[in-house]
């Protein structure tokens, strides 16, 4: 099986191809959170595109599980020589010059077309001017004056329109991936502990963090769909699906401990947000000793 590249920048893993996406979300329920800039629809920030940004742990998620490996795309791209730009820009201008004959070849089948349709509607036109012709003329000696028909009253038929001829200007795709280029040599690590020494990734490193993780590996593992839960109080959103299809059941705190102290205040804080979004809190414990995870639901409700 073909490891996804998950490329690694300023400690933040990005996918950049709709297929990897569509793979770990189908495949894997991994969705994580769109966010490059659409190209025609620059100007706002509603609707995004690729990259696809990973939360640290669906990457360790995905690593650990053998499904994706870490690119270093920092220092993936050395500088090129004169032999490698003169390859690249001879490549360049060939994959232009096809798309160019391409459009040509579009174009003049386009043109043939046109011209066909437009031969069609002139004979179609000239039946029916032949005809209102006829009409003209039965009317006239009908009333006695066969020979005062105004000669401008028949139109001729009309002639086809000037010719279509292309263009200087063309719509060219540019391929904007670096795979191709040899000058593109990326460093791939399969483990964390690699990608650790190599200075690229440090996710889990304190206890915080590897509870974190635990939780979001258990709830994953239960078949749960996962997203990031910064917007209602928590550190997940818990999804019975695909979030394109469902609603989430659940805003999940992870507590990194079993004897983490919580203030009473954030418990009715999060009783009473979750019940305003009709979902419920999940209180996540990980225990470091036992390697287990353990919930609590916490629901707003009326007394007396």
């Amino acid at each position: 099986m073909t490891k996804i590249p998950l490329y690694i920048s300023n400690g933040h893993a990005y996918v950049w191809t709709v297929e990897d996406a569509s793979e770990l979300r189908s495949k894997h329920r991994i969705c994580g959170t769109l966010s490059g800039t659409l190209p025609h629809l620059s100007q706002q920030n509603f609707f995004l595109g690729l990259p696809l940004l990973l939360m640290p742990e669906e990457v360790v998620l995905l690593v650990e599980n053998g499904i994706a490996v870490m690119v270093d795309d920092a220092t993936a791209t050395r500088e090129p020589s004169a032999s490698d730009l003169r390859e690249w820009d001879e490549s360049r201008k060939q994959v232009v010059a096809e798309q160019i004959e391409q459009w040509q070849q579009r174009e003049t089948a386009r043109q043939a077309l046109e011209m066909t349709n437009g031969q069609g509607k002139g004979r179609m036109s000239e039946d029916a001017l032949q005809k209102r012709k006829e009409r003209l003329e039965r009317k006239a000696r009908e009333e006695g004056a066969a020979n005062t028909i105004d000669e401008n009253l028949v139109i001729s038929r009309p002639t086809p329109g000037p010719v279509l001829q292309p263009q200087s200007s063309y719509m060219v795709q540019i391929p904007s991936t670096s795979l191709s280029h040899s000058w593109y040599q990326p460093r791939r690590y399969d483990t964390l502990d690699s990608a650790k020494q190599a200075g690229i990734w440090q996710f889990p490193s304190t206890l915080e963090e590897r509870a974190s993780y635990h939780v979001f590996r258990d709830l994953w593992e239960k078949g749960h769909f996962l997203g990031s839960g910064i917007k209602f109080g928590g550190e997940f959103l818990v999804y019975p699906g695909d979030p394109l299809r469902y609603h989430s059941h659940f805003v999940a705190s992870v507590l990194p401990s079993h004897s983490a102290e919580i203030r009473p205040m954030e418990i009715v804080a999060h009783g009473r947000l979750v019940t305003a979004t009709k979902k419920s809190h999940l209180l996540c414990g990980w225990d470091e000793e036992t390697g287990k995870v353990t919930y609590l639901s916490l629901e707003w409700s009326g007394f007396g």
